[in-house]
């Protein structure tokens, strides 16, 4: 198995992020997470970008021991300079030069023709060498640069002592057939190129970084550039762990494999999000929240029968501990039984449709339901109270220089519907005035308390009510999103336990006569 080796640039690419700006201690404390990570080459900044940068960068040379920390230059002799001093102290050090080569930049940004590049470019690699022994050539924009130019470059690294020679899609331009040609190309046409790694360097801007760096690797690069989360400046860099995980998963395939510590993928994902401030998205490959998450009734059923109906690797390899079957309006009742089990609950099937038909109308209000969402479900339903009122409909006017106004439709004893409209002090009050004069029966309120059941701003209301009758009382519970409604649901549990109880209390009373 041919072994990629992994260049990390999320310290310096990676903060070139607009809004990104890391200080020296979360860029050592991102850098020993990287080596956890056990990547082979740590970009730590640019040392010449700024007095912060410079320090920065020895900070993490000095702190990391396992990994080869490397430094940005241009081909000025002061950048290489400031990269020597800020590499002091690093176990094994790298200096990393680049220049452009594509004829947009030769023309427009550096105003120099294909001479002046090739002797630009020789002049600074001969002076690095005098005091690096570890160097990486880049060809910037070689996307867009012509092959054979391209070939002379690479050929005149190869013959200065460059050990790595970088072929970056700067711009994101090259789709993976083109990018991959490069590779071959170089490969067959550089004189001594064995005597030097190639190495893929792609940005995203078409969406194509991760497929273009395994294209190179399928024609013969030795090393991968990218960032962790495929963060980087404009639509970012090749995410480092969908190639890793793509080698890893699909080995037969591409036959070479990173020398990484797959487990440390998720932990070290939500550290650079969290130091960069950039929130990983939900549907991002590999470490995004819905990469192992099935909520399709349809895949839940899969999953729960056999993982690898949907799942072409574990969350474990990354990390993670399990996958998530996230219960939604597109689950079905295949997984919602399964969750009821894991929560600890025998049902019987008469018992579970009646909570599955609850659970799918709170899905429709709610994007996540939560498992403390479900065990409400489930208690409710397990509390068998006959039903002798029960809520079809509620209308609420509420006004802060009105008085509220509730209209309920309530279904009586024979399922009639019975309507009433009331004021009170408060929407609340209206709604339990209006449910009184429905059925007719006079009751205390003695306490009525309200929490929420899961978080966020769509949680559901639980709401507890105790309700009395002379010497009668009954708590009652509602559960909805509309705290309104859930009041609502409560107060006619409570009076239909009271009605339940004041019956078996008369019952018990003419037996003792």
């Amino acid at each position: 198995m041919r072994k990629i080796y992994v260049f990390d640039t999320t310290l310096r690419d990676g903060e070139q992020s607009p809004g990104v700006n890391l200080n020296t201690r979360e860029k050592v404390e991102i850098a020993y997470q990287l080596e956890k990570l056990g990547i082979d080459r740590m970009e730590a900044g640019f040392p010449a970008a700024s007095p912060g940068d410079l320090a920065a960068v020895n900070a993490v040379a000095r702190a990391v021991k396992k990994v080869t920390v490397i430094g940005l230059s241009r081909s000025r002799e002061g950048d290489i300079d400031a990269v020597r001093e800020a590499l002091q102290g690093a176990e094994d050090p790298c200096i990393h030069i680049f220049l452009a080569t594509s004829p947009i930049h030769r023309l427009h940004k550096l105003r120099m023709d294909k001479a002046q590049v090739l002797e630009t470019a020789q002049a600074s690699i001969r002076y690095a060498k005098k005091y690096f022994s570890k160097l990486e050539f880049s060809l910037e924009d070689a996307g867009r640069t012509e092959l054979d130019f391209m070939a002379e470059m690479v050929g005149m690294a190869i013959r200065e002592g460059a050990n790595v020679v970088n072929i970056p899609d700067t711009v994101g331009y090259l789709n993976p057939a083109e990018y991959g040609a490069i590779f071959k190309y170089l490969k067959e046409n550089v004189p001594d190129i064995e005597r030097v790694q190639l190495s893929a360097h792609c940005h995203n801007d078409l969406g194509m970084a991760t497929a273009n760096t395994l294209a190179a690797i399928q024609n013969g690069a030795d090393q991968i550039e990218g960032t962790i989360n495929g963060i980087g400046e404009r639509a970012g860099n090749t995410a480092i762990e969908e190639v890793a995980m793509a080698l890893e998963t699909r080995n037969e395939f591409f036959g070479a494999k990173t020398s990484l510590v797959l487990s440390e993928i998720s932990r070290t994902s939500r550290l650079v999000s969290k130091l960069t401030g950039m929130v990983v998205p939900g549907n991002k490959a590999i470490v995004g929240a819905n990469a192992f998450a099935h909520e399709s009734g349809i895949h839940q059923d899969g999953m729960l029968k056999e993982k690898t109906t949907y799942e072409i690797m574990t969350p474990e390899t990354i990390g993670l501990k399990e996958s998530k079957l996230v219960l939604g309006k597109h689950s079905g009742r295949h997984a919602f039984r399964d969750k009821i089990s894991d929560l600890g609950y025998d049902v019987s099937e008469e018992e579970l449709n009646a909570a599955f038909g609850k659970f799918k109308d709170l899905a429709d209000k709610k994007k996540e339901v939560s498992d403390e969402d479900i065990l409400a479900l489930i208690e409710e339903k397990l509390i068998d109270t006959p039903e002798v009122f029960s809520l079809q409909t509620i209308y609420v006017t509420y006004g802060n220089e009105a008085t509220p106004t509730a209209k309920v439709i309530i279904n009586g004893p024979e399922s009639q519907p019975i309507v009433a409209v009331a004021e009170g002090n408060g929407s609340v009050d209206a709604i339990y005035n209006a449910i009184d004069k429905a059925t007719g029966e006079e009751v205390t309120l003695g306490d009525y308390s309200i929490k929420a059941v899961s978080r966020g701003k769509d949680a559901q209301g639980e709401v507890h009510v105790v309700l009395s009758q002379g010497d009668v009382a009954a708590q009652g519970r509602g559960l909805s999103t509309d705290i309104l409604e859930a009041s609502a649901r409560a107060y006619l549990n409570a009076l239909n336990k009271l009605l339940e109880k004041r019956k078996t209390y008369t019952q018990r009373d003419h037996a003792s006569l």
